[in-house]
Formats: C-alpha cells, sequence, structure tokens
C-alpha cells in the first residue's frame, strides 16, 4: 500500500529551520496568510505540507526591525516521503544504488527511525525547495491582496511571488558546526593536497561537487603540458621541431584527459547516486509554463506545451538572433584589427612617445566594448532561454550554455587573477565588517531572542547570491582553448593556468563558505553540455594545430612550387589524426567495467521486478474472471 502524507500526523510545534524565505517589507497581511495556508496545507488541497513560521515574534518584531523574515522546515516523513517522489538514490544493505522508497526504507543502509542523518542537510533543503516551487495555482484567479499579480490554472505561484516583488528570495541556511569541519578540511591550511569532494557533496550538493572535482583534475592534467611548456620557452628550439612535438602531444593529452574524466566522474557520481537516478520522469522547472493537464507517463498534473512550438521558437527566433550576434562581434573584431594597423602605422611613422601610448588604446576600447556586448548577450540570452519554455532545468541550462559559448570574451591571466580578488578576496572583507555590524546590535538587545539564530539569518540574507557554475566552468574551458590552441605559440600558457588554479580552489572555497549564500543542492551525474564544449575545442584544436605546422617556415620550404600539395597534405594528415583522435575516444569507455555490470544488473533487476508484477497483475484478472464465471454458472 502506497504510504501518503494525508494518513500521517506531520504537525510540529518545533522544528529545524532549512530554508529562509524573505518578504517584501509592506506585503499585506492577507498575502502572508494565505501564502502560510499555502506551504503548511496539505497535497490534497494544493499544499506543500511543510512546516512554517516567522523568524521573530509580535514582541520581537518591535524590539527589532520589522523583518519580514519566515523559516520553513520540513517533518521526517515529509522529506522522506519528498526523497522518494524525486528518486533519490541511496545505497543499500547489501551495497547497491537503488531508488529510495518509503515502504523499503529498512532496506536502505544507515537508516533508522531514530537517525536523523540519513537525509543530508543538502538533500532536505533541495526536498523543500523542489516542494515550494511545486506549489502551483488552482482555483485563484490573483495573489490576494494583489489585484494585478494575475494567477492562471498550473501557474508557479512562487515564480509569480518572485517576479511580483511580493517575495524577495528563498535561500538555505549555512550549518555553521558543519561549514567549520568542511573549511578545516578544505582550504584554511594553505597545502598541496586533494580536496575533500565527498565532504563538498555533503554539504554543496553534486553539481558543486562536480565543478571542483573537475577543477582539480583539469590542473594536474594540465601539469605535463606545463613541464612540456617550460623548456620550450627556456632553450630556443627549430619551430617545426616545436610545432610537430606539441601537436602530437595535444592531440593524445586533449582526448586523453576528457575521456579519463568521463570515468572519474561516473565513479563519483555511482558511489553518490546521482548517475542511477531517473531524471525523465523530474518535475518541471518553475518558470515552465502550459495548459494545466495530466502527464501521460507520471500521471501528475502538471503544464503541457507543445515540443513544436518550442522548437519554432528555438529555429525561427533564438538561432538568427544568436548568428546574429556572432556576426556583430565578428564585425567588431575586424574594427579592432584596423585600428590597431592604423596605430601600429602611426607609431612607425612618426615614432613619438604619444604614439607609443596610443598603441594600446585600440586594446583598452576593444576590452571595454566587449565587456558591455557579452552583458548584454548574457541577458538576451537568458532573455530568450527563458521564452523558449523548456520544461527541465537541465534542457535550460544546456540551451543557455549553448548560446552564450558563441561570444566568448578574451580571458587573460591578469584578469583570472582580477576575478578571484573581486568576486572572494573583496567581498569577504566587506563581509566580515558587516558582521562585526551585527553582532555588535544583537549583542547590545535586552530582548529574550534566538540571538545566534536571528544573527546568522540577517547576516546570510545579505550575502551575495551564488548564479551557478557557468562563469567558473567558462573559465576552465578558456583555459583549455588556450593550452590546446596555442601552446606551440606561447609554452608558458599551461604553466600560467596551473598556478592560477591552485589559487583558484582556495578562492572559489572561500567563496562558496564565508561570501556567498548557501546554494540549493542540485543533484547531477556529470558537467553536462560543458563535456561537449570541451570535445569540440579539442577537436578545433587538432585542426588548428595542423594549420600552424602547414604555416611554418620549414614546411613551406619543402613544397616552394605548389602551395596547393602543401594544403592537400596538410587537411589530409588533419583528417587522419582526427580519426584517431575518435578511434581514440572510442577505445577508452566512458564507464569503468565495473559501474557498467553494476547498471546492467539494475537494469536486469528493474525488468524482472516488472515482468513479476505484471504476472501477479495477470493471475489477479485471471481470479476476477474466473470467480465472474462461478457467479453468472450459479445466476443461470
Amino acid at each position: 500500500m502506497k504510504v501518503t502524507l494525508s494518513a500521517l500526523d506531520t504537525c510540529e510545534s518545533s522544528f529545524t529551520p532549512l530554508v529562509v524565505l524573505e518578504l517584501a517589507q509592506d506585503v499585506k497581511e492577507e498575502t502572508k496568510e494565505w501564502l502560510k495556508n499555502r506551504i503548511i496545507s496539505k497535497k490534497e488541497d494544493g499544499g506543500a505540507q511543510l512546516l512554517f513560521r516567522p523568524l521573530l515574534n509580535k514582541y520581537e518584531k518591535e524590539t527589532l526591525e520589522n523583518q519580514n523574515l519566515y523559516l520553513v522546515g520540513a517533518s521526517k516523513i515529509t522529506l522522506l516521503l519528498g526523497a522518494e517522489a524525486m528518486g533519490l538514490v541511496k545505497e543499500c544493505n547489501d551495497n547497491t544504488m537503488r531508488a529510495f522508497t518509503y515502504g523499503t526504507r529498512y532496506n536502505f543502509k544507515d537508516f533508522d527511525d531514530d537517525n536523523d542523518d540519513f537525509l543530508t542537510m543538502a538533500e532536505c533543503q533541495f526536498i523543500i525547495k523542489h516542494e515550494l516551487e511545486n506549489l502551483r495555482a488552482r482555483d485563484e484567479k490573483m495573489i490576494p491582496g494583489y489585484p494585478q499579480a494575475k494567477l492562471y490554472p498550473g501557474k508557479s505561484l512562487l515564480r509569480r511571488l518572485l517576479t511580483s516583488g511580493i517575495v524577495i528570495q528563498v535561500f538555505p541556511l549555512h550549518d555553521n558546526e558543519a561549514l567549520k569541519k568542511l573549511e578545516d578540511t578544505w582550504y584554511t591550511r594553505f597545502t598541496l593536497k586533494y580536496q575533500p569532494i565527498d565532504h563538498i557533496r555533503g554539504y554543496f550538493g553534486e553539481t558543486i561537487a562536480l565543478y571542483f572535482g573537475f577543477l582539480e583534475y583539469f590542473t594536474v592534467a594540465l601539469i605535463p603540458m606545463a613541464v612540456i611548456g617550460l623548456p620550450y620557452y627556456l632553450f630556443v628550439w627549430e619551430d617545426y621541431d616545436k610545432y610537430v612535438i606539441f601537436a602530437s602531444f595535444n592531440l593524445i593529452w586533449s582526448t586523453v584527459i576528457l575521456e579519463v574524466w568521463k570515468r572519474g566522474c561516473a565513479n563519483m557520481t555511482y558511489r553518490w547516486g546521482t548517475l542511477v537516478m531517473k531524471r525523465q520522469f523530474e518535475e518541471p522547472r518553475p518558470g515552465f509554463h502550459g495548459v494545466l493537464g495530466i502527464n501521460p507517463v507520471t500521471g501528475r498534473k502538471e503544464p503541457l506545451y507543445p515540443s513544436y512550438k518550442r522548437q519554432l521558437r528555438i529555429y525561427l527566433v533564438s538561432l538568427p538572433f544568436v548568428c546574429l550576434c556572432l556576426y556583430f562581434s565578428l564585425y567588431v573584431m575586424m574594427i579592432y584589427f584596423d585600428m590597431e594597423a592604423w596605430a601600429l602605422s602611426l607609431h612607425e611613422k612618426s615614432g613619438s612617445e604619444w604614439t607609443s601610448v596610443l598603441l594600446y588604446v585600440p586594446s583598452i576600447i576593444y576590452a571595454i566594448v566587449i565587456e558591455i556586448m557579452n552583458r548584454l548577450y548574457r541577458y538576451a540570452a537568458e532573455f530568450l532561454t527563458s521564452w523558449e519554455n523548456h520544461r527541465l532545468e537541465s534542457a535550460y541550462q544546456n540551451h543557455l550554455i549553448l548560446k552564450v559559448l558563441v561570444s566568448l570574451a578574451t580571458l587573460l591571466i591578469t584578469s583570472q587573477i582580477l576575478n578571484q580578488i573581486m568576486e572572494s578576496l573583496l567581498p569577504y572583507w566587506l563581509q566580515r565588517k558587516h558582521h562585526v555590524q551585527v553582532k555588535r546590535k544583537v549583542q547590545a538587545l535586552k530582548a529574550d531572542i534566538d540571538a545566534t539564530l536571528y544573527e546568522q539569518v540577517v547576516l546570510e540574507k545579505e550575502m551575495g547570491t551564488y548564479l551557478g557554475t557557468f562563469d567558473d566552468y567558462l573559465e576552465l574551458f578558456l583555459q583549455f582553448g588556450y593550452v590546446s590552441l596555442f601552446s606551440c605559440v606561447y609554452p608558458l600558457a599551461a604553466a600560467f593556468a596551473v598556478l592560477n588554479n591552485f589559487t583558484e580552489v582556495n578562492s572559489d572555497a572561500l567563496k562558496m563558505c564565508r561570501v556567498l549564500k548557501r546554494p540549493f543542492s542540485e543533484p547531477s551525474a556529470n558537467i553536462g553540455v560543458w563535456q561537449l564544449a570541451f570535445e569540440t575545442m579539442s577537436v578545433i584544436s587538432v585542426v588548428t594545430n595542423c594549420a600552424l605546422i602547414g604555416m611554418s617556415p620549414q614546411v613551406n620550404a619543402l613544397f616552394p612550387e605548389s602551395k596547393l600539395d602543401l594544403v592537400l597534405i596538410v587537411v589530409a594528415v588533419e583528417h587522419a589524426l582526427l580519426a584517431f583522435k575518435f578511434i581514440l575516444a572510442f577505445a577508452i569507455p566512458d564507464k569503468p567495467r565495473h559501474i557498467q555490470m553494476k547498471l546492467a544488473r539494475l537494469e536486469f533487476e528493474s525488468l524482472e521486478a516488472l515482468k513479476q508484477q505484471q504476472m501477479k497483475l495477470m493471475a489477479e484478472n485471471l481470479k476476477e474472471e474466473s470467480r465472474e464465471g462461478r457467479k453468472e454458472e450459479e445466476e443461470a
């Protein structure tokens, strides 16, 4: 028998706060009451069946600033049933990874009725976020107290409240004790050691853990390129030798590191359960809209939107817009080259001091223009991707990344250092100053409140919001491009990337732990479309390095009369190298053998269970038909 929340008592007078919801200061009381009822109501009544209370009671609000801050939590049974509904995968007593079900909860390792640590805090917060985001309008035509905030059946209430300015933000709370333990093993002691990736996953979730895992792996993988690049820089070699050796090593290096990463990633995500997790049945993202109907696969009520409309929007609007922006960016680049050529010719004619300064002006103007264009394009890309109305969050992120990758800004070594200062060190210093001010204010209060919780919530709500791993992966992608494409021209590119990444690990860790709000956990089985982006760049690097070899004076000297023969030979070598690259990628399995066996075993057991269920259903139908047949005979 399927267990539902309506059959269980989930009322709790006090609870552990997991998520904070901040309302605008002037929100009407009827709106607050309506929102509270929707959050705490039972599932069958359209609610989320969560636990909800204000941070401050009425007396405390009069004593302190009137903060519209509310705490959200959930009972243990709510969280466990939420884990089942979302298909979270846990380790069983027989060491296999299976989707958690409440009915078979005692078959899972470390589960006990008295154990509150079966689900990590990050998983609990993810479940609460999922329940809040899937609060959808039923019969309401508007948000109570706000006639201009229209609703229609199936509309995400949380998204409408956020866009209307009624809800300011929703964020998960830090666990200060667990955070301190994580910091001690992660970045507080600057030593050369591996990161605690499993602990990062337990605290921040799989998506962020995979980023830090890939950052660490990519940094180690860059070391061979850095080691080879150093003697190239220190000793003068023949250009032809440089190109041939670097091109050959680049081919093997760029292919092997990406294939080996996929195997390591499969090992990690199987251990975490996300490799087995069935994502095709996940709930639609909050921004997805359509006519409220029944999902034919899951049988659940959700908005439905025809896929052909989405494809029309992508190919008739988004794609032409991206191509137009790409053309415009190339046009601006040509203008920059013309300006640089003009400044150089002017300097060669006059040779004065002011013309030497003028040489830097085109680069400065180009950098400013590119930065403005990128910001505008990023906003347009986010708007278009949202307008395309993708059902799943993963599809939304993939289409956004593909759009933004078409218009890349040039990141130099200096800009990477500045990024670390602006993203981590400066905000951390400002955050420390704000923390001192809040602490003094709380200590001066005589009100009988939970000062520690109040201080934590007020501090965290003022922190910046983590916008996702896009910019972090983009920086690594650009590094990979520099190393794989231009190592022949600048052999120290890999060495500088390694040095940058050693400090990047610590600055990003500081940013996640002390500068920004704790982000909601998000299950991931891999690095998503970034894997395809890196693999595409490795293919481009083969073409580029072959072209560099073909343009070298030594190779050109071999074909003094016919350049056509040179081009044909370079193209033939490039095709042969690409064929070898794809054969190498095919020869290295994406998943280790033992992972493949475990996944195959799970698939077999699922099919066997389905067969048994069908046979049981057929037997019950036969019994029912036999019973009806005997009844008819008796009546006759």
